[in-house]
């Protein structure tokens, strides 16, 4: 259906006369007549009837307004869905679970006024071209890795350094730390099947295994975080790696331990990765919030990669 025939119909319904509809639309009252008649041909019922005093809506017409009200809605919405400025900031966060959503959380609450999109994509790659091609906004990633640069279009900043928390189940053997450092995990088996090689977290995990001799096995298959935690719960020799910020929750009856792992500190290095071309306001809004509020644990007690 043609929209500007609806939008035509209303402005006459509105107006109670077709040169009223015609001057609001800025189209001459032979436009408006020719429209109304092609709506009539399309919906096969009568919508004005024509008096001398302008043009009243028959019961069909009368029937007809509301849901071409809500079609010049829809279409009002669908427009600003893409306009930039007006449609959702569209941002990519590795895991809802994880620090960057809280980023975001944060940031929602001291602007509720700038519509969020949030979406999960694969990996730093995908959020990237995602970023190129103007699917997403901006996304929050370890962007840097061995062997490679940032396209030159494409802006990056550091805006969070997330420690890193060594997590157990009750009956293992450092439950009792209440903080442990990287040399007393040399020898303990610590599981992460979620980790991608080739991946941004994956090129991090392998850094941090290589600089303090760890042994991270990424062996048999990702179910999930839920089947993780039951297996961490249950094993005296199993041990895996969290983000201080990660959100997790479980039965009371696992009794898993969250321990800080000290001197040095791992930290996971968060940026806000975006196309330096990107007009929407929201984006400039998020990383002067980041920017003001950034949260940095790199010091000299802390460990990253160096190409971090």
């Amino acid at each position: 259906m043609d929209l500007d025939v609806v939008r035509t119909f209303v402005a006459a319904a509105d107006a109670g006369r077709f040169q009223d509809a015609a001057a609001e639309l800025s189209i001459t009252q032979q436009a408006v007549s020719k429209r109304i008649a092609t709506l009539e041909k399309i919906l096969g019922a009568r919508l004005f009837t024509r008096t001398a005093r302008g043009a009243t809506l028959t019961i069909d017409g009368q029937a007809f307004l509301p849901h071409a009200r809500d079609l010049l809605r829809v279409e009002e919405r669908a427009v600003a869905s893409v306009r930039p400025g007006r449609r959702a900031l569209r941002v990519d966060v590795i895991g809802r679970r994880l620090a960057p959503a809280g980023l975001l959380r944060d940031f929602h609450r001291a602007h509720p006024e700038i519509e969020l999109d949030v979406v999960t994509l694969f990996d730093a790659d995908a959020a990237i071209n995602a970023i190129r091609t103007g699917t997403i906004d901006a996304s929050f990633r370890a962007v840097t890795m061995p062997g490679r640069q940032l396209p030159d279009d494409i802006g990056a900043a550091r805006v969070f350094d997330e420690p890193i928390e060594l997590l157990t189940g009750p009956a293992h053997e450092l439950a009792g730390a209440r903080a442990v450092t990287p040399a007393e995990l040399v020898g303990h088996r610590i599981w992460m099947p979620g980790i991608v090689p080739g991946t941004e977290w994956g090129a991090y995990y392998d850094a941090l295994a290589t600089a303090f001799a760890l042994t991270i096995e990424i062996t048999g298959p990702d179910f999930g975080i839920e089947p993780l935690l039951d297996t961490i719960t249950d094993s005296r020799s199993l041990a895996t790696f969290v983000g201080e910020e990660t959100r997790l929750v479980w039965p009371v009856d696992h009794g898993l331990r969250r321990i800080a792992v000290r001197n040095p500190t791992p930290v996971y290095p968060h940026s806000l990765v975006w196309h330096r071309d990107n007009p929407h306001p929201g984006l400039a809004a998020l990383r002067d919030h980041l920017r003001s509020g950034r949260r940095d644990h790199s010091d000299a007690g802390t460990w990253t990669p160096t190409w971090a």
